[in-house]
């Protein structure tokens, strides 16, 4: 034996000890990992899953099948047999030295790019398979009968999610980066992954959410939410935050802005230069922002009723005492554009005309089409919600985090907790995901009073939804509106936005679909020339006519929607200073509510 062998053979030796000793602190951490799920608070199983009696449905339809049309069946299961043999067939030819290559030409899938997909006869098979698999049981669904058309639009949701959940690249022993990563780190990487796992399991009290940014990267006040203002107004509900002007001259009609409360506010004020409220106050407006409380068991009891009086009517109040007008012109995102909505339903039954324009941004009023949410908001999952919020007072953060990745699972759950948990790799320092994982709870009340009536009964395009003594209707919104909608937005769809916007009843309506999703789309600065936006003023026909008809733009809607906004914004008065001597400044922006971590 040569040196150089001695040498490689003691290498090789040191390496095998050096993964014996890691394994050894796997082992350990283990007992970290089981003392975590020990002591996990239970929740409503109901949140995990829809109850047995779609599956029974869905059995019992697909026997039935099979016992009227055998032939039906046995044609299915002789393809997935004959596919089956075909893959271990070829897994022979590679290992007896002849392999052929299994790229059908089709998209790619980010999942099985390392080479060992194609090379190894191994994972070759367990690709092929799995392929073969998911096929099946996809073609299983898409044949069943006798299921209505949301039995078969969930039994369709969560096939897909079982097909995402057996992924080979989600289990060790079938993922080759993870095995190579594994190796080449004599066991550290599965260590700083279970590290990762353990740490994530308990911030969560045993809940898995995977953690899908760097936390320690980010300030808030610090390199994000920087923008300069002041906290003018505080209750139980919210802080009003006052941003500074940065022209000599500002319109004379202040806006109110009404973030969605289910995230925080600085979605839209993440750094300089993607920052629509930094932007806004560029074109020299006067803005105010509400940053919502952080829902606590003290909030159990709040409704609708509370965020539209000590949120949404007292922030217009406010900024219509510190500029000294009699209007504002006021912007909702998402379910705080729902909101205003009713609020404005409101204020028009009660002869109020505080608000002069609305802009809405990715908002639905027309819940009759659920899309993607169908199959959260059935009777069974928002039974269990309501009895998971009866006994605790609050829809906890984590319940909608993991809802809401569940529509992009394979981006937003298995894909980064592969990376995490089985590579060890630290999340990356991305301020979007940062804001992503930092959720809000919100009040039970609330929560149930939005599912039922709202989503569910679709009440405020129906017979009315009462509320505060009124019945509240969507053609009582009468104000001039302009609506931003997102072309791929799968929380709000644009074609979903565009019915409610039909049935309200101003005059002045006009309706834009930008590129990209219900974020991208909406923090899109004109600097960035990146998404472009359709539009198109004659709302009479379908979403599909509408689109047909709309004319593309390059570049952001930001100045369109100043362009529309100007308009209605008054005469130019001197810059106005932050706060006057009855709202003096509480303290600097974003404020105290906004850096409250969901209790989760």
């Amino acid at each position: 034996m040569t040196t150089s062998d001695e040498l490689s053979a003691a290498a090789n030796s040191e390496s095998i000890e050096k993964l014996k000793e890691n394994m050894t602190r796997v082992e350990e951490l283990s007992k970290r990992l089981a003392d975590v799920m020990s002591r996990k608070v239970p929740h409503n199983p109901a949140l995990d899953g829809p109850n047995q009696e779609l599956y029974a449905r869905a059995a019992t339809a697909y026997w039935a099948e099979a016992m009227q049309n055998p032939a039906k069946i046995l044609e299915q299961q002789v393809e997935y047999w004959s596919k089956s043999v075909l893959n271990f067939a070829e897994a022979q030819k590679a290992l007896a030295g002849k392999p052929e290559s299994t790229d059908d030409g089709g998209p790619k899938d980010r999942r099985f790019s390392n080479p060992l997909w194609e090379s190894s006869p191994y994972f070759s098979f367990v690709k092929q398979q799995y392929m073969t698999n998911a096929d099946a049981i996809r073609k299983a669904v898409q044949d069943a009968v006798d299921l209505d058309r949301k039995d078969k639009q969930r039994l369709t949701y969560f096939a897909d999610q079982i097909i995402e959940m057996m992924a080979p690249t989600n289990f060790l022993p079938t993922n080759p980066d993870a095995l190579e990563k594994a190796v080449e780190t004599e066991g550290q990487s599965l260590i700083d992954g279970l590290e990762n796992l353990v740490t994530d399991l308990e911030a969560n009290n045993g809940e898995l959410v995977v953690r899908l940014a760097d936390e320690s990267a980010f300030e808030l006040g610090g390199n994000i939410a920087t923008t300069p203002g002041d906290v003018v107004y505080r209750n139980r509900m919210m802080e009003l935050i006052q941003y500074k002007p940065v022209t000599e001259t500002v319109h004379e009609t202040p806006i109110v802005l009404f973030p969605p409360w289910i995230n925080k506010f600085y979605i839209l004020d993440l750094k300089a230069q993607n920052s629509l409220i930094k932007w806004v106050t560029e074109q020299g407006y006067t803005l105010f922002v509400v940053s919502w409380v952080n829902a606590d068991a003290s909030h159990a009891d709040v409704g609708m009723e509370d965020y539209i009086q000590e949120g949404f009517l007292t922030a217009i109040e406010t900024a219509k005492e510190i500029c000294k007008t009699d209007q504002v012109n006021a912007v909702g995102y998402c379910i705080a554009g729902t909101t205003l909505s009713l609020t404005l339903s409101l204020l028009k039954q009660r002869g109020d005309k505080s608000v002069k324009s609305a802009t809405f941004f990715t908002t639905l009023t027309d819940f009759g089409d659920q899309g993607e949410f169908t199959p959260f908001l059935q009777n069974d999952f928002v039974d269990g919600i309501e009895a998971q919020v009866e006994e605790e007072g609050l829809l906890r953060s984590w319940v909608i985090a993991r809802t809401m990745s569940f529509l992009r699972s394979k981006d937003l759950i298995y894909g980064p907790a592969v990376k995490s948990y089985m590579m060890g790799e630290t999340p990356p320092a991305f301020d979007l995901l940062y804001w992503n994982g930092d959720g809000a709870n919100l009040p039970g009340r609330m929560a149930v009073q939005y599912l039922r009536g709202l989503c569910q009964n679709n009440e405020f395009v129906g017979d009315g939804f009462e509320l505060m003594g009124h019945k509240l209707h969507i053609k009582d919104v009468d104000v001039p509106l302009m609506a931003i909608t997102c072309e791929t937005d799968h929380i709000a769809r644009w074609k979903d936005c565009y019915a409610g916007v039909q049935l309200m009843g101003s005059r002045s309506k006009n309706f834009i679909v930008s590129e990209s999703g219900h974020i991208a789309g909406i923090v899109n600065p004109p600097s960035k020339k990146k998404y472009g936006h359709y539009t198109n003023d004659d709302l009479k026909g379908d979403q599909e006519a509408w689109m047909e008809g709309a004319d593309y733009h390059e570049g952001s809607w930001w100045p369109r929607w100043n362009d529309w906004l100007k308009k209605r914004a008054g005469k130019q008065v001197p810059a106005r200073e932050v706060g006057d001597s009855g709202f003096p400044s509480l303290m600097p922006a974003p404020g105290s509510y906004v850096k409250v971590k969901a209790n989760r």
